[in-house]
Formats: structure tokens, sequence, C-alpha cells
């Protein structure tokens, strides 16, 4: 009899995750919330970072990841993905994903913050995540998975201390509850919780809080990344790190380069350092937004160049009435990513025998304290292929929980007795607000402690959880409390963790480096 596997999301993680349980005999079957091919990964603009070039190693991308990490990777969880990449990156090629090449039909290199050299790959300019979405889905739709879409996870089932499958909402009517050997969650990361993001709106933890409530260990979820360039005008939109990679600037109002202030790479430092320079920036000039100056890129006729090498962020540049080759562009952060989550070893196991998590989703140790740039197209790719290579093989040894090895922060959630303070009443956008202002750029104890009260009061609250829309609002609100947790326990800055009642400058690169290499 084959073994049954769900797999939870269809992101690039998801999707690999789902082919190569496939290939290795499992009887496969992908849910996911929204259609087959509406992920974060579609919206990835940035590129997938692997070495591909003679003149690049893998111990300059691990060196650049680790650094960019703050030291609080883990250095084998690195190894594999620098070493493992380039195969994955082949096979995506060989499922269709046109990157990006030179004149001379070699790949093109692409440079990003924090990398200390060119390795970053493209597709459609900056669409790549569209390209990688695209071909995995046809190839998806071409083999024996089975797809059901419009299915939310409303939770995990379980029998005597093992994940046997998932209870679904389907079509926001139908409660069906699916079995499995194993399942694999896949749903991506939380930028719901906060008012700025760049995530689309299905990004609402629910596969985190899912594992939380069955007792999954989580770890890092202190690590939110908040990218540095975001459109501030209309709906948020992303603007790649690519570009500052092609040599745009950041300006504040008197059109001086602040960004250095902050590190000596500028413009290309780690996001946590740039997204906290910005941040700067907007405070000190009454909170109008940053520039971005790009109009010296591909002179003599920029229009063009941005047109050709940034396609989707040229059309949304001008859908808002700008034009960016003539003029800056006002940015501001807004939170992009989710370093920690569900906790695994380097195969997807987490801490319940039947259950494994990749993507964002999961905490794999890649990321640390911050997430190197154009790295989690790549961790998808890499752990979902090894999550789905060995969940066959697993189901042999049926039994004891598999050994994952724990972060300084690792465990079931820990909500420790707080003071409650409901404030205003429930909603997602008072949640949403509250994190922004107490839990997002820049923290401290009075913030972090107003939101963990605010929070206790909610939760104390009774509500509905029938209708998709407020299962989601629990999920929220749940992984927000630990998230806070997280934070308020890790007293001292660390990456994309900065308190500012920590005093260590968090922008001395010797001191970062050292750590780094510990």
């Amino acid at each position: 009899m084959s073994v049954r596997a769900i797999v939870v999301g269809s992101g690039i993680a998801g999707l690999v995750a789902a082919l190569h349980a496939a290939r290795a005999g499992a009887e496969v079957t992908l849910v996911t919330k929204d259609v087959l091919d509406h992920a974060n990964t579609r919206f990835a603009q940035g590129g997938i970072a692997a070495v591909m070039f003679d003149d690049d190693t893998a111990a300059a991308h691990e060196a650049d990841t680790l650094a960019a990490g703050a030291g609080l990777c883990d250095p084998e969880a690195v190894h594999v993905l620098v070493t493992e990449g380039p195969g994955r990156i082949r096979e995506l090629i060989d499922l269709g994903v046109a990157f990006d090449r030179a004149p001379g039909g070699e790949l093109r290199k692409g440079l990003e913050a924090a990398h200390s050299y060119p390795r970053i790959l493209h597709a459609g300019g900056d669409a790549t995540g569209a390209a990688i979405e695209h071909a995995l889905v046809a190839a998806v739709r071409a083999s024996a998975v089975r797809v059901v879409e419009h299915a939310f996870l409303v939770d995990l089932v379980l029998a005597e201390g093992r994940v046997t499958g998932v209870d679904l909402l389907i079509g926001g009517r139908e409660r069906v509850v699916l079995e499995a050997d194993a399942v694999v969650l896949a749903t991506g990361g939380a930028g719901q919780l906060y008012a700025h993001t760049t995530n689309p709106e299905v990004a609402t933890a629910d596969g985190i809080a899912a594992a939380m409530r069955a007792g999954a260990d989580v770890a890092d979820l202190e690590f939110v990344q908040f990218h540095p360039t975001v459109l501030a005008a209309g709906t948020p939109f992303l603007v790649s790190e690519a570009v500052r990679g092609e040599g745009a600037v950041l300006l504040d109002d008197d059109g001086r380069r602040f960004a250095f202030d902050a590190h000596p790479d500028g413009e290309l430092a780690p996001r946590d350092v740039v997204a906290r320079a910005i941040a700067r920036a907007v405070a000190r000039q009454g909170g109008r937004p940053a520039l971005l100056d790009a109009t010296r890129l591909g002179a003599p006729d920029a229009a063009a160049f941005l047109a050709a090498r940034f396609p989707t962020v040229d059309a949304a540049v001008h859908a808002r009435g700008l034009d960016w080759a003539r003029e800056p562009i006002p940015v501001t952060p807004a939170a992009h990513y989710l370093m920690g989550g569900v906790t695994t070893d380097l195969f997807g196991r987490t801490s319940l025998p039947g259950l494994y998590a990749v993507g964002e989703t999961a905490r794999t140790g890649v990321h640390g304290a911050n997430r190197l740039a154009s790295n989690s197209l790549l961790e998808g790719a890499v752990f979902g292929a090894r999550a789905g290579d060995v969940l066959v093989a697993d189901q042999a040894a049926r039994g004891a929980a598999p050994h994952v090895p724990a972060s300084s922060e690792s465990g079931r959630p820990s909500l420790p007795r707080t003071e409650t303070d409901a404030g205003a009443p429930f909603s997602r956008a008072a949640l949403q607000r509250l994190m922004w202002e107490d839990a997002g750029l820049v923290r401290d104890a009075a913030g972090l402690d107003h939101a963990a009260s605010v929070l206790a009061g909610w939760a104390a609250q009774r509500r509905r959880r029938v209708a998709e829309h407020e299962m989601e609002d629990e999920n929220l609100l749940l992984v927000a409390r630990s998230l806070v947790a997280a934070a308020r326990r890790r007293t001292v800055s660390a990456g994309a963790h900065f308190r500012s009642d920590e005093p260590r400058i968090e922008t001395d690169l010797a001191a970062r480096t050292e750590v780094a290499a510990c």
C-alpha cells in the first residue's frame, strides 16, 4: 500500500515537496487555500541565489548567509542550502524556468544586498517568482498529484501523538477530513500580522498556528524581516532589492545618501540595517517617506532600461502616476518574511511524527536572525525536495518522534501570565496596528509589554471560529502572542529583532562578522 502524503500550500516549497514525494512513490494530495498558483512565490521579484558560476564558491555563499544571519544561523543547514542549491536550480531549468541569459547565452548575473558575488538569477527581469511558480504548477498539473483548491487548513488531525491528516474547510462551506501517513506544511508566513506588508492576504500563519495547537515545537518567531523598499504610494508594492543592486540609491529630503550612516555597504547592507536606516530617515523628516533614486540607471536611456530590467516594478510605478526614470520614488519598509516558524531537522521533519514543514512555515536555521536576499526561494526548493524525498522511507519507521535539534528559543508556545488590557475591541486591523507599532521594525520593553497585555486581553474574549476569516484571525492572534513572548524573552538586539532599549551598536560590522564566524 502506497504512502499517503498531504502537502498544504502551493508555493515553491510545497510544489517541489509534492513533486519529489510523488516521484518517491507517495500518493500525494496537494491542498491550497486559494487557486494553485496564488502563493507568496508568485510575487517574488528579486531572484534566487545559487552558486552557478565558475568564479563563485559555495564557501562564499555560505559565509554571506552566516554573516547576514547575525551569528544565529545553523551552519549545517546553511551548508546544505548552498551545496544542494545548484542542483535545485538545474531541476528548475529542466522544468522550463527560463532564467535570464546574457548575450552569449550564459546565465545573467545579478547582485543584491549583502552578497559578496553577483550570484542572483532572475527570470523575466523582476518576475522570477512568477516564472518559477508557472513552471512548477505545470509540472504538478502534469503529474499524478491530486490538487484540491480553495481548501483552508482548519487544524491537524492527531491520533496517539501522531499527525494522521488534516481538517479542511473547502469552498468556505464544507468541512472535510483527509487522512494521511505524512503531512507537509508549506503554508507560508505571517505577513498579515502587520499593518504594512508585502505579503498577499492569504499569509495568515495558518500552518504555524495549526502546528502550535497540535503541540509542535516552534522557534525564532521574533525574527521578522522588514523589506526596506516598498512603494509608499497606493497599495504597498515591493521594489526589488535588485534595483539597489543595479545602483539605485536612497535619499532623504535633502538629497543626501543616508544609508552609509548605518553601514559601510550603504544601500547594499543587510536588509535589517537598511530598513532601520530608512525608518530613522523617515522619523527625522516628520514621517515623509525616503526616496529611491533610479534615475541614473541605464544612462542615457533610464526609461528603456528600467522597463526592460524591472518590468513588474516599472508597471506598478507608472500605475501610481510616478515616473522613476525622471524622479526618485517614495519608499518605506514593510513586513516581508518570517525567519522563524515550525522547528525542523534538515529533512523538514518536525517534533511531531508524521508532520513536516518547509519554506517560510519552517524554521530550518538557514536564515538565523536575518535572511540573506534571494535565499528564500532557494530554501523552499532545497528543503522542499529533501522533505519530499524522505517521507516515504520515513513511514517505515513509525514510532518515536524524530530528533529535531532545538534552538535556544525552541519549544511549544510559551505564553507567560500577563496583565490583560483588551483596549480597543479585537479586529484584524487593530491587531495589525498593534503589531506594527509595538512589535515591528524597532522594539522596546514598554511597547512589547503593552502588546502582550492587549493580546492577552483579546485572547480572553470569546469569539466565533466558524468562517474562514474568523479562523484566520485566531491563527494570527495565536502567532502574535507567541511572537511577542519570544521578543520579550530576547532582551538583546539580533538581526531583524532590534530593541532600541538595548545599547549594543547594531551597525558594528566587525563585531557582527566576528560573531558570525563563531
